[in-house]
């Protein structure tokens, strides 16, 4: 959302990059740290900002808000309620919101609301222990986050609605959602307390269901009157759903489940007492005791609908699995364009209902997820030119589109009888193959192909704002490309070091960018780690890390690097904050030859060349577990919330518990990829619901299904 003449440069001396939104409390601001991060700063309207008491609760509720650092909300990162207009910064969530997402793709799928509903339940739960109330949960602040829905804007309607009294009766002005407000919002909000919020809580999965509130109706008059009096429609609610909604849409707020008590009917733990036993209290207006009373007589069949909803988290049952439709287990493998041996896929990805893999001879090709049959298929440019990278790779995705690289070899026009190697980013559209953009990056004899590392650094990456890439004829700047065109936004040289040779990389950690340049000193090996303004690439901040250093990722507010002398004893890890930019080197004696190294979900994967697996916190520096995967020369694994996948370049497969590293199953490789010839380690697999694609031998792929392995 494009910046205004009348919006600041600047709130509380935090750079504003861009106008995220507004709404009946203020405008929300994109935002940079002084450290690069991102920020979500709220400003509020002046019609508030004049008001002492509004100052006093805002100040208050500030406060409790910066306590709550619960996975599943945005943490408080500043705020000052004594500016001429009251401001709150949080920690920029990446991605859509839910009601964004559902109105441009739809209610979500019956397996993800599960998931949803256990982080927002966890989200409550940590917002209410610090005593704070949000009282505007709803779908446009619940952020669907790569790792989880968050909620965000949190703790500050409670000091707006003091000044409200009943929101109905103030001209014009309604403080909250109707569709997703509770009844007590709405008819004695000074008792408003945390059952709202779970109120809200149902409200909210209703509509991520079935694309409307349960409570919607022609006017927000009349859908106040619906939540205070009228039946929520739950027809279009999933079954195993709708009891769970059920018990959170209750009128009293005394009869609604606590979020604790969410969490364990999301488990499979029976209905605790106090909602199975419960009588409705008492009311005194008679409409609403006839609508309490019919509820209560009911009582049984809702019991019997939770027992029958929730049998799918009961302790020993198993869901039927959740694959793509019309799937089976296969084996594809794809033929070149001359049907050479060739060797195998460098990495796969699942997108728009496809699965897009890249590799030796293959710019990118789309399997069906359902058969494996070859949909369409780009080949890399072959050439007689040994220096010419013939092997494609897979640089991102975003939507429908899938970001890869091309090559050729074009004359140098200078006479010359060797003509130059050329490398170009391109964007294809996932669904037929086509190509929609394709910017030069690099060219000459020294050019090097946009392929990222086995971690995250490389020539290009794919960031939050664009594609970071090395660009150049010699490769001597870097470059953020936007998706959706593939134009230069802004084009920068690399940094020339003063003393000793350099070479750099383009690096991505949760999203933002980095330059990792390597040089020799005097002094020994040194890494500069820079960290990359998305807004005109200029470098925030910079700090120098003692010897060759690689960039695996970003846990908690650190940096994590590891060294990539594996073969030195005593290697270990390095965190570096990214606001103070203090390491803290973690030793460890990883003892050689490791494979790789992974950050997935908050955790650090050492795979050894002989089958190893060793799970490390990287900022408690506490060795989780170490198993023996069986799996030779494994390649990086791929994290999900039960398993840890290994797989050999042969299609060995082992699924290890991801809490305690144990070998659940394993499935055997196959005999036509014994040996690839330059293979040294496999590749991630690709998990899609309960379908696991497993990359293996010369350019083939198979699928099974994890619950059924």
């Amino acid at each position: 959302m494009a910046l205004r003449e009348t919006d600041p440069e600047d709130v509380g001396g935090y750079p504003v990059e861009d106008r995220l939104g507004s709404g009946g409390m203020g405008v929300v601001y994109l935002a940079r740290s002084a450290s690069g991060r991102r920020l979500a700063v709220k400003v509020v309207h002046a019609q508030y900002a004049d008001d002492p008491e509004f100052r006093t609760r805002f100040r208050r509720e500030v406060e409790a808000a910066r306590q709550v650092s619960g996975a599943f909300t945005a943490p408080v990162v500043d705020a000052d309620a004594d500016a001429p207009s009251p401001w709150m910064a949080t920690l920029y969530i990446p991605g859509e919101n839910l009601g964004e997402h559902v109105r441009r793709h739809g209610p979500l799928p019956a397996e993800r609301l599960p998931e949803l509903a256990a982080g927002l339940a966890e989200a409550l739960r940590d917002i209410h222990r610090v005593g704070v109330v949000h009282r505007d949960l709803k779908p446009a602040n619940v952020m669907l986050a790569d790792d989880g829905p968050r909620v965000i804007d949190f703790g500050v309607s409670r000091a707006a609605e003091a000044l409200a009294g009943d929101p109905l009766t103030q001209t014009g002005r309604v403080m909250g959602t109707p569709p997703y407000m509770s009844p007590e919002q709405l008819t004695s909000p000074r008792d408003v307390g945390p059952a709202s919020d779970v109120f809200s809580l149902g409200s909210v999965l209703v509509h991520a269901a079935t694309g409307r509130g349960p409570f919607d109706d022609v006017s927000p008059y009349e859908t106040a009157t619906r939540v205070v009096e009228g039946d929520a429609r739950l027809d279009a609610v999933p079954p195993d759903l709708r009891a769970l909604v059920t018990l959170c849409l209750a009128k009293h707020p005394k009869e609604r489940p606590t979020p604790d008590e969410l969490l364990a009917l999301l488990r499979g733990d029976p209905l605790p007492p106090r909602l199975a036993e419960a009588e409705p209290p008492p009311v005194t207006r008679p409409r609403r005791r006839r609508r309490l009373v019919i509820a209560a007589s009911v009582c049984g069949a809702l019991l019997a609908g939770l027992t029958a909803g929730l049998v799918m988290w009961l302790p020993g049952h198993r869901p039927p699995s959740d694959l793509p439709d019309g799937w089976r287990a296969w084996r594809s493998e794809v033929v070149s364009e001359d049907d050479s041996p060739g060797g195998s896929f460098s990495g796969c990805t699942a997108v728009d209902g496809g699965l897009i893999c890249a590799g030796d001879d293959v710019k990118a090709v789309r399997l069906s997820l359902a058969t494996g049959k070859k949909e369409w298929g780009l080949p890399v440019n072959s050439s007689a030119s040994p220096v010419l990278n013939s092997e494609g790779a897979v640089i991102g995705a975003a939507g429908r589109r899938v970001f890869v690289y091309g090559n050729n070899q074009i004359a140098d026009g200078r006479g010359d009888s060797d003509p130059d190697d050329n490398y170009a980013i391109e964007a294809v559209d996932a669904r037929i193959g086509k190509v929609l953009w394709s910017r030069p990056v690099e060219r000459g004899p020294h050019a090097q192909a946009p392929d990222p590392a086995p971690d995250v650094s490389g020539h290009a990456a794919r960031t939050d704002d664009g594609i970071l890439t090395v660009y150049g004829a010699a490769g001597t700047s870097y470059a953020l490309l936007n998706e959706a065109d593939g134009e230069v936004r802004w084009k920068r040289p690399l940094p020339v070091p003063s003393t000793g040779d350099a070479t750099c990389q383009v690096a991505v950690a949760a999203g933002d960018g980095y330059l990792l340049c390597y040089a020799s000193t005097k002094g020994g090996d040194v890494t500069r780690v820079h960290r990359v303004a998305p807004s005109d690439g200029r470098r925030s901040w910079t700090v120098t890390l003692d010897g060759q250093q690689d960039l695996v990722g970003r846990s908690a507010d650190r940096l994590v690097f590891v060294s990539s002398d594996v073969e030195e004893e005593g290697t270990g890890i390095l965190t570096v904050d990214v606001d103070t930019r203090d390491a803290d080197p973690v030793s460890l004696p990883l003892e050689p030859p490791a494979s790789d190294v992974t950050l997935s979900r908050g955790t650090l994967y050492f795979t050894r060349q002989g089958g190893g697996v060793r799970a490390v916190d990287p900022l408690t520096r506490r060795l989780k577990w170490e198993r023996d995967s069986g799996v030779e020369f494994p390649g990086p694994p791929l994290v999900s919330d039960e398993y840890v996948f290994v797989a050999s370049p042969g299609g060995r497969l082992a699924a290890l518990d991801r809490r305690t590293g144990r070998v659940r199953w394993t499935r055997a490789g196959s005999e036509i990829a014994g040996g690839v010839v330059g293979v040294v380690s496999g590749v991630p697999p690709t998990l899609v619901g309960d379908a696991l694609y497993v990359p293996y031998g010369i350019r083939s792929v198979y699928s099974l299904d994890i619950r059924n392995p």
